[in-house]
């Protein structure tokens, strides 16, 4: 049915009336709204990304856990150093033969084992061996005894410890200088 022109209005056919109107399609439609297995996708990937986040989490939160309780124990190891410095000089005191030694033995050897539950490991000996800043502290510097002595730890003050892989004091020691050529 065509309308009836108006002096004011231009005569359009209704063909083309229909085609000038902007209606979408159902490929528009299609094309711009996300069909139902692509937002099931979308909300599996996101489900997906926030387990893993999480489990991330859970993970970061059980090491910084065991971080804590180690450097928990580390402080009080730290403390408890000295105290096994005085046995060690005090048994270098005592008499092989006398019945203190026995009893002070006897506490010296269960407060290494419990230092060593705790996880505290003592460095190995570095008397005689190339000085190491990484693992000793010069104390001082002697002129060196021999020739191949030079830059070696000749006497060690106080030992280096370690609490799992972590060095928590470090052997403190004498060096011996190099030799003026």
């Amino acid at each position: 049915m065509a309308k009836e022109s108006t002096p004011h209005e231009p005569q359009v056919p209704e063909s083309e009336l229909e085609s000038t109107v902007d209606t979408p399609t159902s490929e528009e439609t299609a094309a711009e709204t996300p069909s139902h297995e692509e937002e099931i996708q979308a909300l599996k990937d996101q489900n997906l990304r926030l387990y893993a986040e999480f489990e991330n989490f859970r993970r970061r939160n059980a090491r910084e856990r065991l971080d804590l309780m180690a450097t928990a124990n580390e402080k009080v190891l730290k403390s408890v150093l000295p105290i096994v410095d005085d046995f060690e000089r005090a048994l270098k005191n005592i008499a092989p033969d006398s019945p203190e030694r026995v009893g002070m033995e006897l506490i010296y050897t269960k407060l290494m084992n419990t230092l060593k539950a705790e996880g505290l490991k003592e460095m190995e000996s570095t008397i005689g061996q190339v000085f190491d800043v990484e693992t000793m502290e010069a104390i001082t510097n002697i002129p060196a005894p021999s020739p191949d002595m030079a830059g070696k730890v000749v006497d060690q003050i106080e030992k280096g410890y370690h609490l799992g892989s972590k060095i928590i004091r470090y052997a403190k020691v004498v060096v011996a200088d190099q030799q003026p050529a």
